[in-house]
């Protein structure tokens, strides 16, 4: 208990010393905590439902509505399962015409696969801006300090310990700059593979439907 009370004086402490910014600080990491974990998750479902849906693509014959209709019921729970849906509601119609109902549903579910990236973006840029500040507002303390007691060696010991507490405040932003910034590239990188893979799935949906001679009436 006493332990807990001293940790909780020296946060308050800290707070102070960065203009109340550190607990906000501590808000913005929990945020972008949160959407990294969400984000991790929902990439890892997309991914391998989409690298599962193509494995299952290659095997449908041409012009195969059955089969077709069997993976949209399969995949119904995934991102992917429009384009099957929107290949199959259009399957009469010319592959121009197709691929422009293929890419009209990749362009729906592209705000699911980007959503939430541009807190870390946020981060990346807020976090150090935010720690900066802060540590600003507790070296202008530390400095009024010295301005009130005068110049003695006791007076500048606090200065300093001040302005080394207020640095606190820049090492928070960047280490929440940097966790943001790496999960981002990531992110990303995911993003592009998720795309890549819906302009795959598209693909072979049109060759289903016209790469394998007459169309099924």
């Amino acid at each position: 208990m006493m332990g807990d009370g001293k940790m909780v004086d020296t946060i308050i402490h800290f707070s102070k010393m960065s203009g109340g910014l550190l607990p906000a600080m501590g808000l913005l990491l929990l945020i972008t905590l949160t959407v990294i974990v969400e984000r991790l998750y929902f990439y890892h479902r997309v991914l391998k439902s989409g690298d599962a849906l193509e494995h299952d693509l290659q095997k449908v014959e041409y012009q195969s509505v059955n089969q077709l209709r069997e993976l949209e019921s399969h995949y119904a729970d995934t991102l992917q399962s429009s384009l099957i849906s929107s290949a199959l509601s259009s399957r009469r119609d010319n592959p121009e015409a197709m691929d422009r109902q293929l890419e009209e549903s990749i362009m729906w579910q592209l705000p699911k696969i980007d959503k939430s990236i541009w807190v870390l973006d946020t981060s990346v840029t807020l976090a150090p801006l935010m720690g900066l500040l802060g540590t600003i507002i507790g070296m202008v303390h530390a400095f009024d300090v010295l301005g009130t007691a005068g110049s003695t060696e006791n007076t500048t010991k606090m200065v300093t310990g001040g302005i080394a507490e207020a640095l606190v405040a820049t090492g928070a932003g960047l280490l929440i700059a940097i966790v943001a910034v790496l999960f981002l590239n990531h992110f990303n990188k995911r993003t592009r593979l998720a795309m890549h893979q819906m302009d795959l799935i598209k693909t072979m949906l049109l060759n289903r439907f016209f790469g394998g001679g007459s169309k099924e009436s």
